[in-house]
């Protein structure tokens, strides 16, 4: 008759349940991390941009500073449309690497679920 080891199935259970939850959980909170700080930034820039603007809109006094300031609207808009890219490139960036670390994860995991299920198998 064949004794169980509490300490191997202890440890096996972790192996096999535990530490990849554990590394799945750890890698969402870095995304969620990157991402929450990806969006604050992104925020920042924008609202900054829209003070901005409305401060140069207040210094507006006659025609010749309305003009002005509408010039500068075609610099703005060009500069918040390549924000806008880069911040869609990033955040992009940020899900494509998260994807790629779960499929890591879960491929490690069955390949160790199967080592585990072969030698299970061979000693039964």
């Amino acid at each position: 008759m064949r004794t169980l080891n509490t300490n191997e199935m202890t440890q096996q259970f972790d192996n096999m349940f535990m530490a990849p939850v554990r590394a799945y959980m750890a890698l969402s909170i870095d995304y969620s991390e990157k991402m929450i700080n990806a969006q604050m930034d992104a925020s920042k820039a924008y609202v900054d941009t829209g003070i901005a603007q409305m401060r140069q809109m207040m210094d507006v006094k006659d025609a010749e500073g309305l003009r002005s300031y509408m010039e500068g609207q075609q610099k703005v808009v060009k500069e918040l449309a390549e924000r806008v890219k880069g911040d869609t490139d990033k955040v992009v960036s940020l899900q494509q690497d998260f994807i790629q670390k779960s499929q890591k994860i879960t491929e490690d995991n069955v390949k160790q679920a199967q080592t585990a299920a072969s030698k299970l198998s061979k000693t039964a």
